[in-house]
């Protein structure tokens, strides 16, 4: 294994990481505030790409460089994404006093939770108040800049952009994306990596335009150009890190209808959308995945808004109660559902004032998560198709043991070997949510922060998940603030399997990984 080469690699990225610090940096330059603090971070970042760069001047990448680059590589921009946060609130001596001495982010664990939730576009924050007022815009727009960055994939868009990637970078992208992959859609895998980055692009770009259209028009008083940015920037990677304290909610309800259908496209497998504009638009309506997906966020969002609407799960909101109002209640629903479904975070309702069964509802689908190949979290929509059909042939032969009947999905045969994956990543994706559950419930209680078995759960499910909000004190209007710093650290943990589904940091904690 050429640690070397990895080790050169991710010092690359973080090279061409520093140069996206230009964009929060003009921010801070239009609303006349602190600049010092991010020309510093980008001269670190580039400073120390360049030296881990020097330690391969042509590094060769095989399948085992590919799970160290990709493993390392969330975990580095990660780090070196707290350096904002924390030269922010600690001031710079002789240069710069500190914009918010009381802000949360001074503490390196907050930072590093907030940088690792933008990241993996999680979502969860630990700012206890999120306002203009308290925070730069420029910090802000950091915030949910890192979400757009690791929306479709750090490794992916490195791969897209750097040429010296251009062999190897297929190990790099099955990497990322273990357990169901990215469909080569051209013959180089830079073409691909390119043009799932220009979709995401194009429909980040739309949303923006449309939402600061409704201010424009008067249909979105409080959506100026810096919020439609903001809310662009996190509503395609399923982030959700919103500038507002009332997150969407803050917003009219026709600028609600309009982020939850490109929640939905978030949540879509991107490859879909290339064999559309390729001439093929059948493609995406026969796909299984993509039915089942828009099956699941229907039943689910008709559930809950008759839940909402009969008083079952009563909610109250900037527009009113929802019992017995068919708007509200369908709005409230389809936004809710698309949001945890596809791991986006936003809301528009504080579900926590929710009676348990509109609650219980939300937590299970915090495990559904997108389709493959989108920019959604959790299990995922195939996953959860292939063990369906996995359980429903087990049933079948269980009564005629002598039949020989494969798992199919959209008139393909699964491979047996795929299934293996899918089946050891769901059992393993369980065990850790337990795991976690446990260890975060006891430490909490350890300092007496009183988590319930509900809320520890739901934190676990939503950080492992990359979904963002929890329940009761971890809410969709909370914070993970209060936790004990082991808890935190223990969920940035989670936070970073969960983005890489699991397998390629696992791997590299197996003795068969390093021996040659």
């Amino acid at each position: 294994m050429d640690w070397r080469a990895s080790i050169a690699v991710v010092g690359t990225v973080l090279q061409y990481l520093s140069g996206t610090l230009l964009v929060p940096l003009a921010v801070a330059a239009v609303y006349g505030e602190d600049r010092v603090t991010f020309v510093v971070a980008a001269l670190a970042t580039v400073t120390l790409g360049t030296v881990l760069s020097l330690a391969d001047d042509e590094p060769e990448i095989g399948n085992r460089e590919g799970f160290l680059i990709v493993a390392t590589t969330w975990l580095a921009v990660s780090v070196v994404g707290t350096l904002p946060y924390l030269l922010a609130a600690h001031g710079i001596p002789g240069l710069v006093a500190p914009t918010s001495p009381a802000s949360t982010l001074a503490n390196p664990v907050n930072a590093l939770f907030e940088s690792m939730s933008g990241f993996t576009t999680t979502g969860a924050t630990v700012l206890g108040a999120i306002s203009l007022e308290r925070h730069s815009h420029a910090i802000m727009l950091w915030r949910q800049l890192t979400q757009w960055l690791g929306g479709m994939g750090i490794v992916v868009l490195a791969v897209a952009i750097l040429p010296e990637l251009s062999v190897g970078g297929a190990q790099l992208v099955d990497a990322e994306a273990p357990g169901v992959g990215i469909e080569k859609l051209t013959p180089r895998i830079a073409e691909t990596a390119r043009a799932l980055w220009l979709f995401y692009l194009g429909f980040t770009l739309l949303e923006i335009g449309l939402l600061y259209g409704l201010h424009q028009v008067g249909l979105a008083p409080n959506m100026g150009l810096y919020n439609a940015v903001a809310h662009g920037l996190t509503t395609l990677p399923t982030g959700g890190f919103s500038p507002e304290a009332d997150s969407i909610a803050a917003f009219s309800a026709v600028v609600q209808w309009v982020v939850i259908p490109f929640m939905v496209v978030a949540g879509t497998n991107f490859a879909l959308f290339w064999h559309v504009v390729s001439g093929d638009p059948r493609t995406l309506f026969e796909d299984a995945e993509f039915r089942g997906y828009l099956g699941i966020v229907a039943v689910l969002t008709a559930v809950l808004a008759g839940l909402l609407f009969t008083g079952t799960a009563p909610a109250l909101e900037l527009g009113g109660a929802t019992t017995g109002v068919v708007e509200n209640s369908l709005r409230q629903a389809a936004f809710q559902i698309a949001s945890i479904v596809t791991t986006t975070g936003y809301a528009t309702s504080d579900f926590v004032e929710w009676d348990t069964g509109g609650q219980f509802l939300l937590l299970a689908a915090m495990f559904v998560g997108g389709s493959g190949g989108s920019t959604g979290g959790a299990v995922k929509i195939v996953r959860w198709l292939v063990v369906a059909k996995l359980v429903r042939r087990e049933l079948f032969t269980t009564i005629h043991p002598d039949a020989v009947q494969p798992v199919r999905l959209g008139g393909t045969v699964i491979d047996e070997r795929a299934i293996r994956g899918i089946t050891g990543f769901t059992l393993t994706y369980f065990v850790i949510f337990l795991a976690a559950t446990v260890v975060v419930i006891v430490d909490a209680n350890r300092i007496g922060v009183a988590l319930t078995v509900a809320e520890g759960a739901a934190g676990v499910a939503a950080t492992l998940g990359n979904v963002g909000p929890a329940l009761g004190s971890l809410g969709p209007f909370g914070s993970y603030l209060a936790l004990p710093a082991t808890s935190k650290l223990l969920m940035v943990f989670l936070m970073w399997i969960g983005r890489l589904e699991i397998i390629p940091v696992l791997v590299l904690l197996t003795d068969a990984y390093w021996r040659s």
